[in-house]
């Protein structure tokens, strides 16, 4: 079946539940300007807050701050989350391009105020400031991406975006690095705020696909429960919560356990694993669109389970990077499959509030993993294997989810 839709008429959702207005008729492929145009402001946008990570810890360690490390990504990720609600009702009243302008336009002011904020105070305080950013542009452009392209595609498109995003975040640092060792830190701020500039740029030219969008009002800023939960998505939320803790726990320990099995670059995992997830997603989400989106997450679910035993059972950093890149491979499978699940358990016109719930979900996952793994971890490194062993059994409670107690329920791409 093609699927089709004409200006201001209806279009027909795969499970028959709803019609969806459309403003535009999207073509068969995705591959379109307006598909190419977010896609390339989603890169610049991932890569303008990703360069500055790996240079921030000394930054701050110059200010006399070296205490504080840890809350250069906690006060990012907490305003993150905060802003989910907010930026989920905006995304659905005002419009997808305006709430991921406000994304960009925040990483553009932030880059301008490091170099004048340089107390330890001011730093955090920007750090709290700059999450903002990240809580707005995803959840709007989750939700322009699944207006502008036919449902049957949506894993397709899920799976493309991610690759562009990724790819900001993987090159970010790298970029961040050189401008900081050829140049300043002061102009490395300065070029972060070029790249989101660049965002803003592209953004200026693109359509809004929210049919009805409403005026900025401040009552819009006035959340209530209703607000901030979408309940049809909660089975992909669920399936996304209980993924991201072994992320969490990864970001916690791993490079600990890389540097116990003898490898000197401690990035060197993350490489693995993001090259892995980025040449994986080109077919996944496609993948999704034509066989189901539960039969891939299954299928990635038990991936993920089985790297993260092998992660813990690793006794060489060859083991360590071959678990790794299977990492990858299942992280690369399940992220556009759960996205665009989560886009067609949604309604059209909460499509915002759906992507906001899956975020606050992957924060919230994320969160607890790191918890739990600092927790358990406590310097001593013996823990780690047992830690990843933990991991992995809370990632086959969401595989048993998925074969055990999910019913699909007229919805064909979750069954």
């Amino acid at each position: 079946m093609k699927y089709r839709s004409f200006i201001f008429k209806p279009y027909l959702c795969p499970d028959n539940r709803h019609l969806i207005p459309f403003m535009q008729q999207p073509s068969d492929s995705i591959y379109t300007l307006q598909f190419g145009l977010v896609c390339l402001s989603s890169f610049l946008f991932s890569a303008s807050f990703n360069m500055l990570i790996p240079e921030l810890p000394a930054y701050l360690t110059a200010m006399g701050g070296a205490e504080y490390k840890g809350l250069i990504i906690a006060l990012f990720t907490l305003t993150a989350g905060i802003s989910r609600p907010f930026s989920g009702k905006l995304t659905d009243t005002i419009g997808r391009v305006p709430v991921m302008a406000v994304g960009s336009l925040v990483c553009f002011v932030c880059g301008f105020l490091y170099p004048l904020l340089t107390t330890i105070a001011g730093f955090l305080f920007l750090r709290l400031i700059h999450g903002f950013s990240t809580g707005f542009k995803p959840t709007a452009t989750a939700a322009y991406v699944a207006d502008l392209v036919p449902a049957g595609k949506w894993g397709e498109a899920m799976g493309v975006h991610g690759v562009c995003f990724s790819t900001g975040l993987a090159i970010g640092p790298a970029i961040g690095s050189t401008i900081t060792d050829h140049y300043s830190i002061n102009v490395l701020f300065y070029c972060s705020s070029l790249f989101a500039l660049l965002s803003i740029v592209i953004l200026a030219n693109m359509k809004e696909t929210l049919p009805g969008k409403q005026k900025f009002r401040v009552s819009h800023l006035k959340i209530n429960r209703k607000d901030i939960i979408e309940w049809r998505v909660i089975p992909a939320v669920v399936i996304i919560f209980i993924s991201y803790i072994s992320y969490g726990a990864i970001l916690t320990v791993i490079s600990d356990w890389s540097a116990h099995l003898g490898t000197s670059n401690k990035g060197l995992f993350f490489m693995v694993f993001t090259l892995t997830s980025l040449l994986i997603r080109f077919v996944a989400g496609k993948a999704s669109d034509q066989y189901g989106r539960t039969l891939i997450l299954k299928i990635s679910l038990s991936l993920l389970a089985a790297s993260l035993l092998w992660i813990g059972l690793a006794s060489s950093s060859l083991s360590l990077m071959l678990a790794s890149a299977l990492y990858g491979i299942a992280t690369g499978m399940l992220s556009p499959t759960a996205t665009a699940w989560t886009v067609d358990l949604s309604e059209p016109t909460q499509r915002g509030k759906a992507m906001a719930t899956m975020y606050i979900a992957l924060e919230a996952g994320i969160g607890l993993g790191a918890l739990l793994a600092g927790w358990l971890f406590i310097d001593d490194i013996r823990m780690i294997p047992v830690t990843f062993y933990c991991c992995t059994g809370v990632t086959l409670i969401a595989l048993a989810y998925l074969q055990f107690f999910y019913k699909a329920k007229n919805n064909p791409k979750g069954s």
